[in-house]
């Protein structure tokens, strides 16, 4: 899957990842590869990825959006604090 990380100011990070695991407003979801096509709302907390390369990225943010289309993933953030 490949994902791109974007705050209003720059792009933080895009690459190719195996998953990722977001604070949504009712709870933690992960996104796997094939996940249905899916818009949501997140809340502060933890943002969890980890790359193909077997590596764990965490990063704090304090609200955004997540969009998954296909295997296409773009995770919209503010208050991003690795």
């Amino acid at each position: 899957m490949k994902i791109s990380v974007l705050t209003p100011d720059e792009e933080v990070y895009t690459g190719e990842i195996t998953s990722v695991k977001v604070p949504g407003l009712t709870g933690e979801f992960e996104i796997l590869g094939k996940h249905a096509p899916i818009v949501a709302t997140l809340k502060e907390g933890k943002v969890r990825m980890i790359t193909t390369s077997g590596e764990t990225q965490i990063f704090a943010i304090s609200s955004g959006f997540i969009e998954v289309l296909y295997d296409d993933i773009s995770l919209l953030v503010q208050g991003y604090e690795k």
